[in-house]
């Protein structure tokens, strides 16, 4: 193990050649959902009719989707889709039928890899077996089910339209439908909840055979409706023993904590967040949609300004609809909310914040694909961390230690 990080020192302002263009996933939002639950912060709406059928206009959405999509194909320079993440609201509101035309126009307009990963968000309570049979005959690999918790008391707490049971038979159908790659959704340090019951929602997760558990402690979000009614939550002694023991219960059953929250059987990462974490690029279709993109092809007119972007979507279902019926899909800039470069002196920290989310951390090389500056830019923060404790150095990976893990802000302050 290094004690300090091994790079030259050059200028400070120096930088490598060029940034060398990541992976790109892709992101479908789904705005609408049954019930939106008070913690939910997400750009999710409640449809109003009887049934999803009834509100929610699935072939204009679909169409609106590929008209946005095609107002992007500018930032997809040749690459091929890595990975897809169907997230929302609530994806498995819509039907077979839905999906089998956006993905068949998806795969107009660009290339997937050849084993490519296609996750789909979903709840228990719109579980249908023969739909969920069909979701996975059409391409959709993988599943992430939001349970949140095996409670009925807490399912209650949170909002959630499901129970225990619902839940447990949503899992055992999306396995009988051929889904052998999903993950559950757990949520932690409920409203009332001791340790013995956020350990029980843990083991029977684990029973019920997922690749992949997403196990967090609830927060309370600005413009929820925990915020303006805040529940009682566990003390902050209760909520780290529950950490520490659910950390131990998971690693004792073969789930690897490879992210703050993310824990998985080996080999089973998931493919898409990784993509994130490691500064990849992200193409982001739908209502409200965020994307990430490099664009070496056009090149931002301020000195300042890197060829790396933030996009985010219109917003409001109504509104993303009508920009599709305003323009043509040789014009669809009426999709688009905002465009943000992101500075050049932001890029390093931009990348730290997410990869350093990481157990493994990052590889230093990759610090300088993704931002396009060399590793003296960072080596004195780096050092500093090191110094601290917070960070270590393996060979040419950087990580956090088990006390850094902790004070991912701390860390971040050494390259402000």
């Amino acid at each position: 193990m290094s004690s300090s990080i091994q790079v030259s020192k050059a200028d400070s302002g120096s930088t490598t050649s060029k940034i060398t263009l990541p992976p790109l996933s892709l992101y479908i939002h789904v705005p609408w959902c049954v019930r939106k639950c008070p913690y939910c912060d997400f750009n999710s709406h409640e449809f109003k009719g009887k049934s999803a059928e009834e509100h929610i206009p699935e072939a204009a959405y679909v169409q609106a989707l590929l008209d946005d999509l095609e107002a992007d194909l500018s930032y997809v320079q040749g690459r091929e889709i890595q990975t897809i993440f169907i997230g929302g609201g609530t994806p498995s509101l819509l039907s077979v039928e839905a999906y089998k035309n956006l993905l068949e126009g998806l795969q107009e307009k660009v290339s997937f890899v050849k084993d490519i990963e296609i996750t789909m968000e979903a709840n228990p309570g719109t579980f249908e077996a023969e739909k969920f049979a069909g979701y996975r005959k059409l391409g959709i690999n993988r599943l992430s089910i939001g349970i949140q918790s095996f409670a009925d008391k807490q399912l209650k707490h949170l909002g959630r339209i499901h129970d225990g049971q619902q839940a447990v038979a949503a899992i055992k159908m999306a396995k009988e439908a051929g889904f052998d790659n999903f993950n559950i959704d757990l949520m932690h340090g409920l409203p009332d909840q001791s340790q013995a019951q956020a350990l029980a929602d843990i083991q029977q997760a684990i029973d019920l055979g997922p690749t992949h558990l997403s196990w967090y402690q609830l927060t309370i979000e600005p413009n929820t409706e925990f915020f303006k009614r805040p529940p009682v939550l566990p003390e902050d002694e209760t909520l780290w023993d529950i950490q520490e023991a659910g950390q131990a219960l998971l690693a004792k059953h073969g789930f690897d904590q490879y992210e703050v929250s993310a824990y998985a059987q080996a080999g089973k990462q998931a493919t898409h967040n990784l993509n994130y974490w490691q500064f990849g690029d992200y193409l982001g279709i739908g209502a409200g949609a965020h994307g990430k993109v490099t664009d070496l092809v056009n090149q931002p007119e301020s000195i300042t300004a890197s060829p790396v972007f933030r996009t985010w979507k219109t917003r409001a279902p109504k509104d993303f609809l009508n920009a599709a019926k305003s323009n043509s899909t040789q014009n669809c800039k009426g999709f688009l909310a905002g465009k943000e470069s992101i500075q050049n002196e932001d890029l390093g920290l931009e990348f730290l914040m997410n990869a350093l989310r990481l157990q493994d951390g990052f590889d230093l090389e990759l610090f300088e694909q993704r931002t396009g500056y060399s590793l003296d830019t960072i080596a004195d923060g780096i050092q500093q961390a090191i110094t601290k404790g917070l960070l270590e150095q393996d060979s040419d990976q950087i990580k956090t230690t088990t006390k850094g893990s902790l004070f991912l802000n701390e860390i971040l302050a050494f390259f402000m």
